[in-house]
Parts: C-alpha cells; sequence; structure tokens
C-alpha cells in the first residue's frame, strides 16, 4: 500500500523542526508538565511514516506528514504546472493527548473522479471529513481540498489516513488523467413518478417539467438578526430534487446539518452510492451551527429517494428527531 501511495503522492522533504523524541521533547514542547497532570507521550516520527508513508516534519509535540501532488499537472488561471509548494500537496498533522493516543487534522488535494473513494476511505477507517471545497479558481483539471480529522491510537489514525491516500493513489493508477463525468447524462425528457416518491421520502414534493423535488425544512436561531428564529424560507433546509426517468434518473440536493450529524449522514449516502460534492457553511452566528453538504446519485429513482431518506431520518428537521 505505501508503495502505490508514494509513487502518485511523493512525500516531501524530512524538515526537522526540532530535534528528538520521547520524553525530552514532549517537556520541551511544554506537553504535561504541571504537576500531577497526564503526560501526553511524544510522538515516533517513524512510526507515522511507516504507515504512511511520509516524511516527517517535526514541530513541538506535532508531527506532520506532507504529500506533494506532482502526479497530474494542474494549471491554475492558464499558469500550466503548478508546483506543489503552491497549495497543491496533501498533510496530516498528529499531536499527542494528554488523555492518551492522538488528535489528527489534515487536508487532502483530491481530483473529482477521487473524491468519493477518497471520503469512503477515511470515513470507514474511521476518520471525519469535515469539509470539501475549492481553493482556486480555474483551475485545470479542477482540483478539490478534502479537510479530515480523526482522534484515538497513533496507529489506528495513521492507517485511516493512509487508506485515504491509498484510494486518491487507486484511482490514479487505473487512469493517469482524472475523468471528466460520472458517466452519461439523463437523456430525453424527465418523467418521474411523483406520488412514490412521496411514499418513499415521506412528504409531498413538488413537480415541474417531469422532475420532482422534496424539502425537509428546519430552524435555527441567529444572531445576525438578534436572536430571531429562522427556517426553509431562510434557506435553512434539505432538500432533493430528481431527473430523468423512474429506472435511470439522477438526484441532486443539499443536507442542512448539525455538526453532530455530518458523520452519520456522510456514510448512509456514501454507503447508498451517493456522490459528495461540496461539505461547508452557508450562514454565520446560527444556532445550532448548521453545515450545508451537496451531493449528486444516479441510479433508479426509488433507490435513490430510499437512500436520501435514511439519511434525512438521522437528521432533524421539522416534526422530526432522530
Amino acid at each position: 500500500m505505501v508503495g502505490l501511495v508514494a509513487g502518485l503522492l511523493a512525500p516531501a522533504a524530512v524538515v526537522q523542526v526540532s530535534a528528538g523524541s520521547g520524553q525530552g521533547a514532549s517537556e520541551a514542547a511544554g506537553v504535561g508538565n504541571s504537576a500531577g497532570a497526564s503526560v501526553a507521550t511524544a510522538l515516533d516520527p517513524r512510526t507515522i511514516t511507516s504507515i504512511t508513508g511520509g516524511s516527517p516534519e517535526v514541530s513541538g509535540n506535532v508531527v506532520k506528514v506532507s504529500f506533494p501532488r506532482k502526479d497530474v499537472p494542474v494549471q491554475i488561471d492558464g499558469w500550466n504546472d503548478v508546483p506543489p509548494f503552491m497549495g497543491l500537496t496533501s498533510y496530516a498533522s498528529f499531536m499527542p493527548l494528554d488523555s492518551g493516543g492522538v488528535m489528527a487534522m489534515g487536508d487532502l488535494v483530491v481530483f473529482e473522479d477521487e473524491v468519493n473513494p477518497v471520503m469512503s476511505a477515511a470515513l470507514d477507517a474511521g476518520l471525519d471529513v469535515t469539509a470539501l471545497h475549492n481553493h482556486f479558481f480555474f483551475a485545470k483539471p479542477a482540483v478539490y481540498f478534502m479537510h479530515i480529522g480523526g482522534k484515538g491510537n497513533v496507529n489506528e489514525v495513521a492507517t485511516g489516513v493512509s487508506a485515504a491516500l491509498h484510494a486518491a493513489a487507486t484511482v490514479r493508477h487505473g487512469a493517469s488523467l482524472p475523468r471528466q463525468s460520472f458517466g452519461a447524462p439523463v437523456s430525453g425528457p424527465s418523467r418521474i413518478d411523483a406520488g412514490k416518491l412521496d411514499g418513499i421520502l415521506g412528504v409531498k414534493g413538488k413537480t415541474q417539467d417531469g422532475m420532482y423535488k422534496a424539502t425537509f425544512g428546519r430552524k435555527a436561531t441567529s444572531s445576525m438578526c438578534g436572536g430571531c428564529t429562522v427556517g426553509s424560507a431562510m434557506g435553512i433546509n434539505t432538500w432533493a430534487a430528481f431527473a430523468g426517468t423512474d429506472d435511470d434518473a439522477v438526484v441532486d440536493g443539499d443536507f442542512a446539518i448539525t455538526e453532530d450529524e455530518l458523520r452519520t449522514v456522510l456514510l448512509a449516502l456514501r454507503h447508498g452510492g451517493i456522490n459528495i460534492v461540496a461539505i461547508h457553511s452557508h450562514t454565520m452566528g446560527e444556532t445550532p451551527r448548521m453545515l450545508f453538504l451537496h451531493y449528486w446519485g444516479r441510479g433508479p429513482a426509488g433507490d435513490l429517494a430510499q437512500t436520501v431518506k435514511q439519511a434525512v431520518s438521522l437528521t432533524s428537521w421539522d416534526g422530526h428527531h432522530p
């Protein structure tokens, strides 16, 4: 596994910011040096390197492994072959915890056809995916950034990072350049059976030109208006829109979710074969804090609706609490 990852996501050069490991390094970083407090065990960079295949950069009590994306040439705003130094480098940073184990945070540079295999690998390995978005405009091919996090045993967390990197490398091993689509587009006029989807989703949807859309509103309190309540009409909602036919449909939409709901919804959608295309915020100062994930799926309309319904059932929305 490491060999394949290293071949496509080349590790960065080793940079030792602070020397040493073990108890001395922990004390130098000021970790757990109060009387009677638990002491975080300093991380051995060699452990993380052996699992992830990356070269370590040590800063205080943090070990960071980086993987410049050199395998696919990227043009940004007309600039060809943008160097990884300019922001096209995947990384994961590990920090020991006083309570034991580690916390990890990272950012993975992924192309469109890598996003969902990488996300599934990260989630299935126990990592959290906390954001998915772009950092550049006018990039060819389009490049995205998946932010990850995790906590636990260092071997397990590092193995999760390695699994995510390996998923990207596997995609590139099969095709050197990113794919340009998920597959053939839907064709012909839409003819979605609205009644069938109403029955699956449990709400009355809207129709237009043979397409179908269901909405699940929820409420939040916003500091932007001095503590007023905002709801579905202001954009705090989950929705799913279907086009195509009952046998060959596309679904796209948006989930309005809390931080606690994010992981389970992502897992439900990915296990149902629906692709995630963005994870970010839409608002500021709301309670509870709301995140929004956007998705795209293809298949029989009923199957897609069942997956969406399963994910919706994991969230709170007007009239429903999981």
